[in-house]
């Protein structure tokens, strides 16, 4: 593990022991790796319907508005219980949080299988988005604490692109498995595959480990919780820069999203090709949204390494490249060269949730760090992953979906705004983060 100073050099004599014996190297990357699997059994279980969705649209006579509620009504629940449930789990504890929305979201899964009607199956990914609502904001404290801030863009990028990586096993797997045996059986997969992964989780994962290699707030885990100091709940909403960083984040997944949810449908309608290998193509095109956010965060935190500042510049560098190439690609007819603007847009596409997610970590207390990443879920999924792929759906339903999906893009130049305004108020947010007395340093990226 990469750590700036050791635990005897900063709990002092008057403290507990020092633990360094009780560390080991391996254990954050243990924690990472089994957060990251769940991670992409959410959204495996989320985007599995994406590729059936042609299969549905055939089977229950369903409009594009309606199949795009299927796939927003999980995103809108996202949106609104990420917050309360993420303060809840920074209380309550967040092992024990991530256990019951994985089970939640798993048996929900299950019930997708057996939904007979439209109606059925709203219900039933109602519940689906319940349990998943703030799995990514808590996941991503949990992980964010046992590792050096220096690294938190790069594992904040590479932690959330698992939602894309878990969208192409979704759906290349579900297009496959709804092929061969039917669509129910594709849910009746994700649904199994999440529940063997959260035991797995819980044999491994515990608070006292967690505790014990705890990098933000050592003194913490031998402090009585009394003496703790805690920030208040209001200075999630009060510093002007984390606020840009909710609202650029939430604005760039906007076109994300649709990518995630309405390109396989794409491909099956103007490449004419069936669901499975429409969910192939698709796939391609979604491990380029996840793989650009690994290489951008990893980018982001070279660039920024010497100045926060850049990290900002970063973002609306990505957001710029994805715009332009999007809206070039969609506005092409079929061929090579609409796949390679296709391809580097989608790359770009969500590059911006590394060095957001890294500002909201830099500039709010580690105490209430998972309420910090709840909030920029809230925004990610009502401002992008709900409201994208509906409206998207809404305008397929007058204009077609090619035409919908070239104005897709423009929503990023609302997203550049709200970064540029960010990276300007930096030196203020700094200040705010100062006033709360916090004890980590909000520079240390």
């Amino acid at each position: 593990m990469v750590t700036s100073t050791s635990v005897a050099e900063r709990v002092s004599d008057d403290d507990s022991p020092a633990r360094p014996s009780n560390r080991s190297r391996k254990y954050p990357w243990i924690v990472f790796a089994l957060a990251f699997g769940l991670l992409l059994a959410d959204y495996m279980s989320r985007q599995v319907l994406s590729a059936i969705f042609p299969l549905l649209k055939a089977e229950w006579s369903l409009a594009d508005s309606q199949l795009a509620s299927l796939t927003s009504i999980v995103a809108l629940m996202v949106g609104l219980l990420t917050l309360p449930l993420s303060l809840l789990a920074d209380r309550w504890g967040r092992v024990r949080s991530l256990i019951v929305m994985a089970v939640l979201w798993s048996v929900a899964t299950l019930l997708c299988a057996v939904a007979t009607n439209y109606e059925q199956m709203l219900g039933a990914r109602f519940l689906v988005g319940v349990g998943e609502a703030a799995y990514g904001s808590v996941g991503i404290a949990l992980v964010l604490s046992v590792f050096a801030p220096r690294l938190h863009a790069t594992l904040s990028g590479s932690f959330m692109a698992g939602g894309s990586f878990g969208s192409v096993l979704g759906v290349a797997l579900g297009g496959a498995i709804a092929v061969h045996l039917g669509w129910r059986w594709s849910f009746a997969a994700m649904a199994v595959l999440g529940l063997l992964l959260v035991a797995l989780f819980r044999a491994l994962v515990t608070e006292n480990k967690l505790a014990q290699h705890a990098v933000d707030e050592p003194a913490t885990t031998t402090t009585p919780p009394s003496r703790r100091f805690r920030a208040p709940v209001s200075s999630l909403f009060t510093n002007p820069a984390v606020l840009c960083a909710y609202i650029g984040g939430g604005l760039q997944m906007f076109t994300a999203a649709i990518l995630l949810a309405w390109m396989p449908s794409f491909f099956n309608r103007y490449y004419e090709l069936a669901p499975d290998k429409a969910g192939v193509a698709a796939a391609v095109i979604i491990v380029l949204v996840g793989s650009g956010m690994v290489v951008c965060g990893i980018v982001t935190d070279r660039l920024g390494r010497n100045d926060i500042t850049r990290k900002w510049q970063a973002a609306i560098g990505f957001c710029g490249i994805s715009l332009v190439c999007l809206t070039i690609g969609f506005s092409m007819g079929n061929g090579t060269a609409q796949l390679v603007f296709l391809g580097i847009g989608a790359f770009f596409s969500a590059g911006s949730s590394g060095p957001t997610a890294a500002m909201v970590a830099n500039l709010t207390h580690s105490s209430v760090r998972a309420s910090a990443m709840g909030t920029l879920t809230v925004a990610n999924n009502l401002l992008g992953l709900a409201l994208g792929p509906f409206v998207i759906g809404i305008l397929a339903d007058h204009l077609g979906l090619r035409e919908a999906l070239q104005l897709a893009p423009f929503v990023y130049i609302l997203a550049i705004v709200a970064l540029v305004v960010g990276r300007r108020l930096h030196p203020l947010g700094l200040r705010k983060l100062a006033a709360l007395g916090t004890t980590s340093s909000p520079q240390a990226a």
